[in-house]
């Protein structure tokens, strides 16, 4: 016997809605993201160029002797990649973008300790925070298709402002006679900045597991490649026999590899030209420092850029906590068929 043929619905009867959207959260990754590149990755930075400094005036050890033993701490990260039976330098297809990843840390690392034993730190640090936020805004508009809102440009706007209020007073003060060595230290610390946008954009665009291990993994072996005989040929590498300046480079190494994974780790989860944004809370600590630690002189100046800056990091975390529904969640909900 034929089955029963169903009865058609009614034309008035109420048709079954689609799915809705998950609901908008509050506090998105890009907070999180926010608040690891402030926490981890801004306030260790601060302490780095002050210990830098101090290592250099305790025994003249160079700056690319500080990398060395920076790169040794990202070495072990290789235990962690043979236990969990990953490859060390990641699978072949991204092999070459890792690579340059590496270089591009390694240049800017080297770059950025230069310019801490040239010029003040504070101000290295400065120069260094303003040139990778300039350089991640303008990767951003050529490699990102999601754009940023006027509170994120507010902020960005509002901490080069800050950098800018640091820097050009000291610029303009600069000793006649000493002029050609600080404004190599600045193009250093330029430099050291173009560098870490472009490694920082390089890291969101890698794609296979366990990618933040090995980049540290890649960071350090490329680094103590490159730096092992460099030191040799262009620096005299010196033998510290002081406690403080052994204090000081583990803790350059130590606070630098926290850094180094926690502005990695944020930039996979907020836009690289806030996390560069929120990463210049690395120069308001490396002033308190300089001023309480080091003795060296505060202008109002650095007092005033310093508060923008910190101003500028309180609007953009605060857009980004705000609830807002992403724009890939309501392409979801709309692709649902009716």
């Amino acid at each position: 016997m034929a089955d029963a043929a169903l009865p058609s619905p009614s034309p008035l009867s109420p048709r079954p809605l689609p799915p809705l959207p998950p609901p908008a959260p509050c506090g998105p990754p890009a907070t999180k993201g926010l608040l690891v590149a402030l926490l981890g990755g801004g306030v260790p930075a601060g302490f780095v160029a002050p210990f830098a400094r101090m290592a250099h005036e305790a025994s003249a050890i160079p700056s690319l002797e500080l990398l060395l033993v920076r790169c040794l701490f990202h070495l072990a990260f290789a235990g962690w990649l043979r236990a969990g039976r990953a490859p060390l330098l990641g699978p072949g297809p991204a092999r070459r973008r890792l690579l340059l990843h590496a270089a591009a840390n390694v240049l800017s690392v080297a770059c950025a300790y230069s310019s801490f034993v040239a010029v003040p730190a504070a101000n290295a640090a400065t120069v260094r925070k303003g040139s990778s936020t300039l350089a991640s805004a303008l990767l951003a508009l050529c490699l990102e298709s999601r754009p940023l809102s006027g509170y994120d440009w507010f902020g960005l706007l509002g901490s080069t402002l800050g950098l800018l209020i640091m820097v050009v007073p000291d610029l303009l003060s600069l000793d006649p006679g000493t002029r050609l060595a600080d404004a190599f230290g600045y193009a250093l610390a330029c430099l050291g900045g173009v560098a870490l946008a472009l490694g920082l954009a390089i890291f969101r665009a890698l794609d296979f597991p366990a990618k933040l291990p090995t980049a540290a993994f890649a960071f350090g072996a490329l680094g103590a490649l490159v730096c092992a005989p460099a030191m040799f040929l262009l620096q005299e590498p010196v033998l510290p026999a002081e406690p403080l300046t052994w204090s000081c480079a583990v803790a350059v190494g130590l606070l630098a590899a926290v850094s180094f994974l926690c502005a990695s780790h944020a930039v996979t989860l907020a836009h690289p030209a806030l996390v560069c944004a929120v990463l210049h809370a690395e120069v308001v600590v490396t002033l308190a420092v300089q001023y309480y630690v080091l003795r060296e002189p505060v202008t109002p100046f650095d007092v005033m850029g310093a508060g923008v800056i910190l101003g500028s990091i309180s609007i953009i975390a605060a857009q980004n906590v705000s609830c807002h529904p992403r724009e890939q969640e309501q392409e979801g909900g709309d692709g649902q068929p009716g």
